[in-house]
C-alpha cells in the first residue's frame, strides 16, 4: 500500500508458486525496492477491473516479456470484463508476453449478467498445494424500477467485484506405529498406504485397517479470504451469498457441523463500507479470524516506501530546497490525521481481531506453528532529520554547499563571477515573472521501466490559479503527484488539469493516463467541469476505449496529428473545418524515403475523424486560453511510428507600465534522435526539456534504439539557442546520475530529478546549481544497480 494511488496488493506465495492479486500502480516499482522477485509469479488475480487494481498491468506484463529466452508466461485472472483491458493492451505489449486470460463470470455485454444468481464459486485453481474459489458480487441497486432495461443500464461493465477464497488441503494426523502394530500391521509398504488415507488389511488379523484407526486427529487446512466491496451497493449483495454460510460461525461463536473456519479475512473494501455498522456485524460472523483492514487506511501515507527515493528527495531538498521542495509525505506526519480509524465502542470484540494493514505485514499459513501474523518485514518510518544527520556525516560539505545554494538567489552581485552567465541575457519573456507564473515539475525522468530513483516520464506543467497540464503520463504518475504535493494537494492539481499530452505509445509514457482521468472523474463528479482532453497517438485510443468500457473517464481524445502546425493552420484558414495537411509539410529530412515511419505519417486520418476533431480542437483552444497559454503544437520526432514532441507556448502580458512582454515557451521532446522538427521547435525556447538517455560512449545503442546521447541533447538545445537545457529520461543503468564525458555547454544545462520542480522564475540559477547536486553522488557517479533493476525490458 501507498498514498493512495494504487490498490493493496497481496502477495500468496508458496515454495513453488506465486499468486498476486491485484497489480495496481507501482507495484513492480515496490517489489524492485523490496527485492520480491516477480519472475516467479504464476498467476495474477484481479479483485475488480479497473484502473486501480490493473494500472500496473501493462509495465508488470512489458517486464515478464523481457525475461529469459522466450519471455514469462502468466495466466490472468478476473471478472469476464477482464478480456477488454488485455485486448487494448496488445498495441503496446510484445506477443513475447505471454497472457493466459482465465476470465469468470457472465458474458461481457450480457443484459442477464445483471439479473442472474452468482452464488455459487468459481472454482479457479485446485491442486495439492491450494484451492482458490472466487465468489461475484454485483451492486444491488434496491430502488431501481424493476424493468430489467434500467437495471441493466444501473450496472456497468467493471462494476464487478470479487471475493477470494484461498484454502490449504488439511494436515493429516500423525502415523501412531504402536496403533498399527496392535492391529497386526508390520513395517512396511503398508504403513505408507495408511499415511496416504488408504486402508489395508491385516497381516496377522482378519480384519481392514482403515487411517482413522493409526491416525492422530487431523488439522484443518487455514483459510484466508479476499474480500472487495467497494460500495454499500455490492454489500447488499454480500449480504446474499448463500454460499458464505460454510465459512461463518454462529452467534454462540460455537462451530456448526460442516463449517469452514477462516483463519484471516484481507478487507480490500474503502473505509467508507468498513466503518458502517452493518459491514462490522458482517465481519463478526467469522468468529475468532484475524481481520487485516487494507482499504486505505491513513496510517499508510505517513511511510514513504520508496524509501530509496524518499531519502534522495529528502537529501535534494536539503541541499537546494528552491528546486527540491519538501515531498508531501514529511508534512503529512504533522497533519494531525488519525493514524488508525476510530473504531466504535461496541466493537470491542472486534477491535482485538482487526489490524490495519501495512507494507509488507505478513499472515504465515504454513507451517501451523506459526500461523498468524508477523509484523518483522513491516519498514520503519524515516525522519527527515534523520536522514540529513546520516548526510552531514557522509559528506561534511554538502552543510557548506547547502549555503552556497542558498546565496545564489540572495547575491545577485555573484552573476559576475561567472561571465559566461551572461553570454545570453536574460530572455524578455521572463522581465517581471513571479512565482505564481509557470513551474516545471519533473515527476518521472527514468526509461524503459520504474527503478529505486526514477520513475517513469512524466512532466507536471504547473500554472497555478489558472490549471495544469501533464507531458506524458507513465505509471505511477499519481503516486508522483502525491509525494510531490501530498494526498490533499495532489487532488487540487488534478482537479485543474485542462489537457494530458502524449508522446508516443511506449508504455513508459502513458500508462498512468487511465487511473489519473479516473480520479479527475470522482473528484469533478457533481460539479460543473469539462471532460479533460487527452492529445496523444491516434493508437493510444484502442487503449483508452477498452477502459471506457469498464469505466467512464470522462474525457475527450484528440489525435497528436491534428496538433501539427501544418494542421492547427488548415484548421484556421478553414474557420474550423480541417483538412488533412499535405505530407509534403512533414519534414522529409526525418525519415527514410519510403520508410515505414514515412508511411505512418503519410497516412492521414479518416474524414469522420477529422470532423470530430474540429469541435475537440475548438475545446482545446479554450482550455489553452484559460490557462493562459497561446499554443499547444506537436511535431513528429524520430523515434517509433507516430512520436512527438511538444511545443507550449505562453501569452504575451503587459506589465505596469504597459509594455507587452512575450510569453514564455516550453519545448518537451518526447523520446528521439536529433532530429530537424526538434531543433526547429526549439528556436529560441526558454527551456528545452531533451530526453539524454545514453551517455556519450553508448552512440551505436542510442541509434539502434532511436534515443539521444547527453551530448546530443545538449547540442540540440544549443544549436536552437534555447536559454535553459533540462535533461531528463535517463537509462535506469544510471540509477542516480548520468554519466558526463564531455562538460562543454553544460553553463546552460541542468540534470532532472525526480520531484524536481523549476519555477520559472529560477530558471537563470538551474545551470549553477549543477556542480552542487554532483557533490552528492561524488563517489557513485558511476553506478550500475542491475541487481535491482532489470535491463531485461528493452523490447519497450
Amino acid at each position: 500500500m501507498d498514498t493512495q494511488d494504487t490498490s493493496p496488493a497481496v502477495l500468496l506465495f508458496f515454495d513453488k508458486q506465486r499468486f498476486i492479486f491485484n497489480a495496481g500502480e507501482g507495484l513492480q516499482r515496490f517489489c524492485t525496492e523490496h527485492k520480491i522477485k516477480l519472475s516467479k509469479i504464476d498467476h495474477i488475480f484481479l479483485s475488480r477491473v479497473c484502473s486501480e487494481t490493473a494500472g500496473g498491468l501493462p509495465g508488470l506484463l512489458l517486464t515478464l516479456a523481457g525475461m529469459g529466452d522466450e519471455g514469462m508466461s502468466v495466466n490472468m485472472w478476473g471478472p469476464s470484463d477482464l478480456k477488454y483491458l488485455l485486448d487494448a493492451m496488445k498495441s503496446f505489449i510484445p506477443n513475447a508476453a505471454m497472457v493466459h486470460t482465465r476470465s469468470f463470470g457472465p458474458s461481457p455485454g450480457s443484459p442477464s449478467r445483471v439479473l442472474q444468481s452468482f452464488d455459487n464459486p468459481f472454482v479457479l485453481i485446485d491442486d495439492e498445494v491450494v484451492k482458490i474459489s472466487a465468489l461475484l458480487l454485483r451492486p444491488n441497486h434496491e430502488e431501481v424500477s424493476s424493468s430489467p432495461e434500467s437495471v441493466t443500464n444501473a450496472t456497468k461493465p467493471g462494476d464487478l467485484s470479487v471475493i477470494y477464497i484461498c484454502e490449504l488441503p488439511e494436515i493429516k494426523g500423525k502415523f501412531d506405529p504402536r496403533k498399527a502394530a496392535a492391529l497386526g500391521l508390520r513395517p512396511g509398504p503398508k504403513f505408507r498406504e495408511l499415511q496416504l488415507g488408504n486402508s489395508v488389511k491385516s497381516d496377522s488379523q482378519d480384519i481392514m485397517v482403515h487411517p482413522s484407526d493409526v491416525l492422530g486427529p487431523s488439522v484443518p487446512g487455514p483459510i484466508v479470504l479476499l474480500v472487495d466491496c467497494p460500495t454499500s451497493w455490492h454489500f447488499r449483495d454480500l449480504l446474499t451469498l448463500q454460499c458464505l454460510a460454510p465459512y461463518y460461525v454462529d452467534t454462540a461463536n460455537e462451530v456448526l457441523e460442516g463449517s469452514k473456519i477462516v483463519n484471516c479475512v484481507i478487507h480490500l473494501t474503502p473505509l467508507s463500507v468498513t466503518q458502517t455498522d452493518d459491514y462490522r456485524t458482517w465481519m463478526s460472523k467469522f468468529g475468532e479470524a484475524q481481520h487485516i483492514m487494507a482499504g486505505h487506511e491513513m496510517k499508510n501515507t505517513q511511510v514513504p516506501i520508496l524509501k530509496a527515493s524518499a531519502r534522495l528527495a529528502a537529501r535534494l531538498n536539503y541541499l537546494s530546497p528552491q528546486f527540491f521542495p519538501s515531498p508531501g509525505f514529511w508534512t503529512l506526519q504533522n497533519s494531525g490525521l488519525p493514524s488508525e480509524p476510530q473504531a466504535p465502542h461496541k466493537d470491542l470484540f472486534l477491535k482485538d481481531k482487526q489490524i490495519s494493514a501495512e507494507n509488507l505485514l505478513k499472515f504465515h499459513m504454513r507451517p501451523y506453528a506459526n500461523l498468524g501474523l508477523d509484523k518483522s518485514s513491516i519498514p520503519s518510518l524515516s525522519s527527515h532529520s534523520e536522514i540529513i544527520e546520516e548526510l552531514l556525516s557522509e559528506i561534511p560539505e554538502a552543510r557548506d554547499a547547502s549555503e552556497k545554494v542558498t546565496r545564489l538567489w540572495s547575491d545577485s552581485a555573484s552573476m559576475t563571477e561567472e561571465p559566461w552567465l551572461l553570454e545570453g541575457a536574460v530572455p524578455s519573456c521572463l522581465e517581471d515573472i513571479t512565482r505564481e507564473d509557470m513551474e516545471i515539475v519533473l515527476l518521472g525522468t527514468g526509461s524503459s521501466q520504474p527503478s529505486k530513483y526514477r520513475n517513469v516520464s512524466s512532466i507536471f506543467i504547473n500554472l497555478f490559479s489558472k490549471g495544469s497540464l501533464l507531458l506524458d503520463c507513465g505509471e505511477g504518475t499519481l503516486g508522483q503527484l502525491k509525494r510531490r504535493f501530498g494526498v490533499q494537494g495532489a487532488d487540487e492539481a488534478i482537479r485543474g488539469l485542462k489537457c494530458i499530452w502524449i508522446s508516443h505509445i511506449h508504455a513508459d509514457h502513458h500508462t498512468g493516463l487511465a487511473r489519473i482521468l479516473a480520479l479527475r472523474r470522482d473528484l469533478l463528479k457533481g460539479s460543473p467541469h469539462e471532460p479533460a482532453i487527452v492529445v496523444g497517438p491516434r493508437q493510444l485510443k484502442r487503449f483508452l476505449d477498452a477502459y471506457q468500457r469498464l469505466e467512464d473517464l470522462d474525457m475527450q481524445f484528440l489525435d497528436c496529428y491534428h496538433t501539427t502546425e501544418a494542421a492547427l493552420e488548415a484548421f484556421d484558414s478553414n474557420e474550423g473545418n480541417p483538412t488533412n495537411p499535405a505530407s509534403k509539410d512533414v519534414d522529409s529530412a526525418l525519415f527514410a524515403r519510403g520508410s515505414r515511419m514515412q508511411s505512418y505519417w503519410k497516412k492521414p486520418p479518416s474524414p469522420s475523424q477529422s470532423g470530430a476533431a474540429a469541435q475537440i480542437l475548438k475545446s482545446l483552444k479554450k482550455a489553452l486560453e484559460e490557462a493562459g497559454l497561446e499554443a499547444l503544437v506537436s511535431f513528429p520526432v524520430v523515434h517509433c511510428p507516430q512520436a512527438y514532441g511538444v511545443l507550449l507556448q505562453a501569452s504575451s502580458r503587459i506589465n505596469s507600465v504597459g509594455k507587452t512582454i512575450p510569453g514564455w515557451k516550453v519545448v518537451y521532446s518526447g523520446d528521439t534522435r536529433p532530429c530537424p522538427e526538434l531543433v526547429k521547435a526549439s528556436h529560441g525556447a526558454t527551456v528545452l526539456i531533451n530526453e539524454a538517455t545514453f551517455e556519450d560512449g553508448m552512440m551505436e545503442e542510442a541509434v539502434a534504439r532511436n534515443h539521444s546521447t547527453t551530448m546530443e541533447a545538449v547540442g540540440v538545445g544549443d544549436s536552437a539557442g534555447a536559454y535553459r537545457i533540462i535533461l531528463t529520461h535517463f537509462s535506469q543503468r544510471y540509477p542516480k546520475i548520468p554519466v558526463f564525458n564531455d562538460e562543454t555547454h553544460m553553463h546552460k544545462t541542468c540534470i532532472a530529478f525526480d520531484m524536481m520542480s523549476v519555477n520559472l522564475a529560477d530558471v537563470h540559477a538551474l545551470p549553477r546549481v549543477l556542480p552542487y547536486l554532483k557533490l552528492l553522488f561524488k563517489d557513485e557517479m558511476i553506478v550500475d544497480e542491475s541487481e535491482d533493476v532489470s535491463l531485461a525490458t528493452a523490447v519497450a
